[in-house]
């Protein structure tokens, strides 16, 4: 089973960028979204349909043009579960959740504090009640996967200045120290997993050409559980997709 997390930045936008033709050349069986800044009733659920999704779930925040999660599959569901129960998270269509026997993916949009003191606030707290939220959730689910954009990057090797970074938000001290006790919490980092090397990143500035000097971030990932670990084949970051400011990450995994 391949598994691709993907913040398209608007799914109308990418889709006009030829992710309707890259999502037929990767073939993934699961594909969860982040940014898809759109309204249900403006996604074109029927264009997945005809790639063979034909079980999709959407969670747009109630701003218009903002946030939102989706997970699209060519496989059944045996439940959905959509936010986290909290009003003020909901509301920005952060989390989305389905249940494929055994399995849980889990798509989510964490959020980012780079405007300013108020929303690095709200990440704090977003941060803490998250890491609650998945403790419950690990006590009734042992195989997870979480996928999508963290908005942090974890390590030095995830960024390609972190020096000049230290004092960024998406690379500050108290974030990377939540990362670790999340991660203690009994999850992998996938990509880690299989690839130990620098300069792998999955979103780039568009100022400056950064892109192109790949002067860049890790801050999506494929977070599973050490109860998943022996379904994990390999994890790769699909850096020539530029249908967004991040590009996609595959995870494959053994279902048996």
């Amino acid at each position: 089973m391949k598994i691709v997390t993907y913040n398209v930045n608007g799914i109308r936008a990418a889709i006009t960028k030829g992710l309707l033709d890259w999502l037929t050349s990767v073939n993934a069986d699961i594909v969860c979204f982040q940014e898809i800044k759109a309204d249900l009733n403006v996604i074109p659920t029927e264009a997945f349909e005809a790639l063979g999704y034909n079980h999709h779930f959407w969670f747009p925040a109630e701003k218009k043009g903002y946030s939102g999660v989706g997970i699209i599959s060519k496989h059944p569901v045996d439940h959905f579960e959509i936010g986290m129960g909290i009003k003020k998270y909901d509301n920005e269509g952060r989390t989305l959740r389905i249940d494929i026997g055994d399995l849980s993916f889990m798509s989510v949009y964490m959020p980012s504090g780079s405007s300013g003191d108020e929303r690095q606030g709200f990440k704090y707290e977003w941060l803490d009640d998250f890491y609650s939220y998945i403790q419950i959730l690990k006590s009734k689910k042992k195989k997870i996967i979480i996928s999508g954009d963290y908005n942090i990057c974890h390590k030095s090797i995830d960024i390609h200045n972190p020096k000049s970074n230290a004092n960024t938000s998406g690379f500050l001290p108290e974030e990377r120290a939540w990362f670790d006790k999340f991660m203690a919490l009994g999850f992998i980092d996938t990509f880690r997993h299989f690839n130990a090397e620098p300069h792998h990143y999955t979103w780039w500035s568009y100022r400056a050409g950064a892109r192109s000097k790949n002067l860049g971030w890790r801050i999506d990932y494929h977070l599973a559980t050490l109860e998943s670990v022996d379904h994990l084949k390999r994890c790769v970051i699909l850096s020539d997709a530029v249908h967004s400011d991040h590009c996609p990450v595959l995870l494959e995994i053994s279902t048996k």
